[in-house]
This record gives structure tokens, C-alpha cells and sequence, in this order.
């Protein structure tokens, strides 16, 4: 599950900022090593006191708008911690530098193995300086929870509503609390704290449908008036002298044109991006290429990875597994084809896509 797992956290590095926290925790490497933690309790979301009914009222559209832009315009440094419901802790410091135009963030993983990550105009390097290595990988940069096209009749809109649930203090900030409340049981709800002034996402709650908190990450402590050179992380970025660059291959693609398509489409989830992606420059082995397609509501995102199937790695039987909100599910397909679906999403909505993959040719 691991290496699909991180492919699809390093998708999900261009639609959630790094403010947001699970998504570069999970492309930081920070992948907890249990794969069936069970989701425990959380406090329900009608139990968050209201502080100040002062809140500007705002669709889900503009919170989001609000969110995308404010780590683009405001320089940080803080320390974020994630906890999964398997009671699996991980932190991280993290640099945010911006002009308004270009944005760049620097990641340092205090918790597992020592690796620093760092991201730019969608391009995103791993080092790890223990092996030597860094690993670079390029996708369409995207902001925190973007707006999504309307596609045969479906919005964002249809699927989730924005909930003003009060105000509350996060590492030592004002913020308003909202809850992104999913329409239907095919998605999670998010339960986002946002700075009040500049609208950055210090606090972020992903919620099981009977209100249970599956993962929270949070700053513990955020510095707003920080002086972050963007040109500085620039050059560190680019400084990779004694290391070796890995550079995996990933050829853009469709599902159709490598012979698959989804009979009908899981409401709400549209295509975002479909790549072939074979074995990493230098590999000692050289497996079959992979076929991952991507696909969003504009908060939640599902990959399918699509392969030659193995009996060796796979089994004959399905294969099950989560961490926190992240769920996966393998599967045999009657094309002599093995798909992995991995998504923020329930359990059953990654059953709707796999029984609606088939083969186009």
C-alpha cells in the first residue's frame, strides 16, 4: 500500500498547500506503518462552543477562495503537528515564502526519518539526507481546496455546505471555525479553523459521517510576522550537490487512450490528471509501468492505479486497508488487471469506482 499511498499524497500536494498539513505529511514520507488503524472517537461538530457570532457570512466558494489565497500572500514559519485516529503523531517545521505571485515552502520532518521537502510552481523535491537522494516530481500546482468546473451538471455546491460553527484560538491566533459538510455519504466533512485576518488554515479536521474525528493537523505554534527570503529557500531548493536526483518518469496520459474508462461517474468526482508512471531512473528492477488517473470533488481526491496483475504481490482476493482518512482497497479486475483505489474518502465510495472501472478496448 505505501507506494501508492505516497503517489497519491504527492497528487494530492497540488490541491491541498502545505498549510492544509496532511497532504505534504503524507509526501513528506510520514506514512504511519499501521494499515488498519480503526477510527476512534472524536468530539461531534455540534460540540464546538460558538465564541463570536461576528463571522462575515460567505458560500463554500468564497471560504475556499479565502483559504486558496492566504499562503500566497503571507509569509510564515511554524511548527504542525498530525494525529491519525490510530493515535500515530507526526510534526513537522514549516517555511512559507511568497511574493503574491510565486509561492515556495520548505518542510522539515521533526518525526520517522529525517527528510526535508520543499515545493514550487508544482514542482516538489524530496531529500533524504541519510541515503543521499532526493526525489523530484512535477504536477499542475493547485492551492488549497480549489474550485472544480461544473461537470455534467455537478459543483462542489451540490455535494457540501459551509457551516459557521464560531471562533476559537489556535496556537495562540483567532480563528473561524467552519464545517465543510458533506451532502451525501459518499465524502467526508471538514472542520477547518481559519486565521481570521488572513484566512490561512491553522487547524484541519477530516470527519468520518457519524462525526468522528479520523485525522486532525494543527500548528502548534505559527509565527505571521516571520521574514521568509523567497529567493533563500529558492537556492536551497535548487542545491543538490552530493546528492543523487531521482527522477521517476510519468508520461501523461488518459484512461481511454490506455484502454479503461469509468462506466458512470461517482457523483460529485471529476477527471483531474492521468499519468503512466514507470520505475524510477536507476531502479535495480524495472516493474511494469503503472496507470494512475486522479480524480477530485475539490476537497476529497480518489487515484486508481491500474497495473498488470501479479499473483506474487497481489493474491487472489481483495485487499483492505486505512490509515486515518485515507482508505484503499485492491482488486483483481476480470481483464487480468489489478486496480488500487486510494482516497480520503469512505470505504464505499472507493467500492463505487472499482465496480465502475472497466476495460474500453
Amino acid at each position: 500500500m505505501s507506494d501508492f499511498a505516497m503517489a497519491h499524497a504527492a497528487a494530492r500536494v497540488w490541491r491541498r498547500a502545505v498549510t492544509a498539513g496532511v497532504a505534504l505529511w503524507l509526501c513528506a514520507g510520514l506514512w504511519p506503518a499501521a494499515l488498519h488503524a480503526q477510527a476512534v472517537p472524536g468530539p461531534a461538530v455540534s460540540a464546538l462552543p460558538p465564541l463570536s457570532p461576528v463571522i462575515p457570512v460567505r458560500d463554500i466558494g468564497q471560504w475556499i477562495e479565502r483559504m486558496h489565497q492566504a499562503p500566497r500572500n503571507r509569509p510564515y514559519v511554524g511548527t504542525f503537528v498530525v494525529l491519525s485516529s490510530s493515535g500515530a503523531m507526526f510534526s513537522s517545521r514549516i517555511w512559507n515564502a511568497c511574493d503574491g505571485k510565486q509561492q515556495l515552502e520548505r518542510v522539515d520532518g521533526l518525526s520517522g526519518t529525517p527528510r526535508k521537502v520543499f515545493r514550487r510552481d508544482g514542482e516538489v523535491r524530496t531529500f533524504l539526507p541519510e541515503e543521499r537522494t532526493v526525489r523530484t516530481e512535477r504536477g499542475d500546482a493547485r492551492g488549497l481546496f480549489p474550485q472544480l468546473p461544473s461537470v455534467q451538471g455537478t459543483s462542489l455546491a451540490r455535494h457540501y455546505e459551509a457551516q459557521v460553527l464560531g471562533q476559537e484560538r489556535v496556537a495562540g491566533l483567532d480563528a473561524d471555525v467552519v464545517w465543510f459538510k458533506p451532502l451525501d455519504p459518499l465524502r467526508f466533512g471538514y472542520r477547518i479553523w481559519s486565521e481570521k485576518e488572513s484566512g490561512l488554515v491553522v487547524k484541519l479536521q477530516t470527519l468520518a459521517t457519524d462525526g468522528r474525528v479520523l485525522e486532525q493537523a494543527a500548528f502548534s505554534e505559527l509565527d505571521l510576522n516571520a521574514t521568509v527570503p523567497l529567493d533563500k529557500l529558492s537556492r536551497m531548493m535548487d542545491d543538490v550537490s552530493g546528492y543523487k536526483v531521482i527522477a521517476p518518469a510519468a508520461v501523461k496520459t488518459t484512461a481511454l487512450e490506455e484502454g479503461w474508462r469509468m462506466r458512470q461517474p461517482v457523483a460529485g468526482f471529476v477527471p483531474q490528471s492521468c499519468h503512466k508512471r514507470a520505475a524510477a531512473a536507476g531502479s535495480a528492477e524495472a516493474p511494469p509501468p503503472v496507470l494512475q488517473c486522479l480524480y477530485s470533488d475539490g476537497l476529497a481526491t480518489v487515484s486508481l492505479f491500474i497495473e498488470p496483475f501479479d499473483a506474487r504481490r497481489h493474491g487472489a482476493q481483495g485487499q483492505l486497508g486505512s490509515v486515518g482518512a485515507t482508505q484503499m482497497l485492491g482488486q483483481r479486475m476480470a481483464s487480468d488487471a489489478w486496480v488500487t483505489a486510494v482516497g480520503e474518502v469512505p470505504m464505499q465510495t472507493l467500492r463505487l469506482f472499482v465496480g465502475a472501472l472497466e476495460r474500453a478496448r
